[in-house]
């Protein structure tokens, strides 16, 4: 709510502790690819307030520079003044939504497929059998370009994936407690195998290990894109289904959902009947690399060559998490580990970034492929599916099929006992 005029969509105290420094340009992807000042942090900023006033209408030339914005948050962490930029982003969209329509390209992407099948597992996977066929016959070519790029990031040949268990056992006595793990919607559907891996850390952490299975979506889509709303109904279910009072932490292993959960007591600090729960769950969430410490994993000699670390925005940006992952990273690679340039700089995909703004994603991916390549990697690591996804397909696009890329929980989990 606006805190200096009635009607107002903007949390004014929020938006005035930008002091327009610049210090956030060099941190901002779109602003790195093109120098536009409206493309910036600060830039937004301005038209976000210009909005809000009623200074700007809000129109569909308007709403592009808030639409190609990423929603990365790396401006944030470079902020001196502490700009809760996410939430700023978060409350333009939502009051964008309602004011523009929309055309039935991005119509149909965001509320056919990115809000009605990738938040449900159980439509993904019907919506996938599909995807593999088209993409098996190559028949994706011949498809407009807002539904080409989706097929990129879908394997024709993954077979149908193995259900996980309800309950796991900790491999160590005595345990150090339970954990629960978020599963997730794309993460549920496409890296099944990589919550096999996470389990296996956590146990050999020493936690008890819960998947709870009346979880849903994060909302993290949801907020994302503007749709607060629903944001809120995904993270009163969830709250439901993680109240067990002995939970030591509730896990995940995918960063944007990671910073959802991190946030839920904001998200619902106005609704009384929730606020208290909220705030709990996230004093709990924790990223699977903030659970394991590198003496948990056993030393094997580097089997990878080369490895560096692509930093998931919202693990880097949003939860302030770089050194963790590195540790272990360079705890298994050793002396193979390599640095990235601009390693905590987006590769465009961005949650659902890289299907409704297509031609800045595809600029943002040609930008770190560029980077992967002149660092000689054999494997790069992430902790993001988006992101695994998105420099795959980058790297399939460059005709380069020596590099691979690997989820942290299974880079991890290669060197634990059979």
């Amino acid at each position: 709510m606006n805190t200096d005029r009635p009607g107002g969509f903007l949390d004014n105290r929020k938006a005035s502790a930008c002091i327009h420094c610049g210090l956030c340009l060099a941190s901002c992807p779109t602003y790195l690819e093109t120098g536009n000042e409206n493309l910036s942090p600060r830039g937004r900023i301005y038209l976000m307030r210009a909005m809000d006033k009623g200074a700007v209408p809000v129109t569909e030339a308007s709403a592009s520079a808030i639409d190609t914005c990423l929603g990365c948050r790396a401006c944030e962490a470079a902020c001196p003044s502490g700009v809760r930029y996410g939430e700023l982003l978060e409350e333009t969209r939502e009051h964008i939504n309602r004011s523009v329509p929309r055309g039935w390209m991005e119509t149909l992407l965001t509320k056919v497929f990115i809000e009605g099948i990738l938040p449900h597992p159980e439509r993904m996977e019907i919506a996938l059998t599909p995807a593999r066929w088209i993409k098996a016959a190559a028949m994706d070519r011949f498809l407009p370009a807002g539904l080409r790029e989706p097929l990129a990031f879908v394997d024709p040949h993954r077979p149908a994936q193995e259900s996980l268990p309800p309950f796991s056992q900790t491999a160590r006595d005595p345990s150090r407690g339970t954990v629960a793990l978020v599963v997730g919607c794309v993460m549920d559907v496409m890296f099944r195998e990589t919550h096999r891996s996470t389990i296996r850390l956590l146990q050999r952490a020493g936690f008890d290990v819960v998947v709870p299975e009346a979880q849903g979506c994060c909302g993290a889509l949801f907020a994302h894109g503007g749709n607060m709303a629903e944001a809120r109904r995904c993270a009163a279910h969830n709250l439901g289904s993680f109240n067990a009072p002995d939970l030591k932490a509730v896990v995940i292993n995918a960063a944007g959902c990671g910073s959802t959960l991190k946030e839920y007591g904001q998200l619902l600090s106005n609704d009384p009947r929730w606020a208290p729960s909220a705030m709990a769950f996230s004093a709990k969430a924790r990223d699977l690399s903030e659970m394991i410490e590198p003496e948990c994993i056993d030393w094997l000699p580097p089997r990878f060559g080369r490895v560096t670390y692509q930093d998931a925005c919202h693990l880097a940006h949003a939860q302030r998490i770089t050194e963790a992952p590195r540790r272990l990273v360079r705890h298994v690679a050793r002396g193979g580990y390599v640095e990235m340039s601009e390693s905590d700089v987006c590769c465009g995909s961005a949650g659902s970034y890289n299907l409704t703004q297509p031609e800045m994603a595809g600029r943002l991916r040609r930008r770190k492929i560029g980077h992967i390549l002149e660092s000689r990697a054999d494997i790069v690591v992430t902790s993001n599916p988006g992101c695994l996804l998105q420099m795959k397909a980058g790297l399939e696009s460059a005709k380069n099929r020596a590099t691979q890329v690997m989820h942290i929980a299974d880079f991890l989990a290669a060197h634990l006992p059979a």
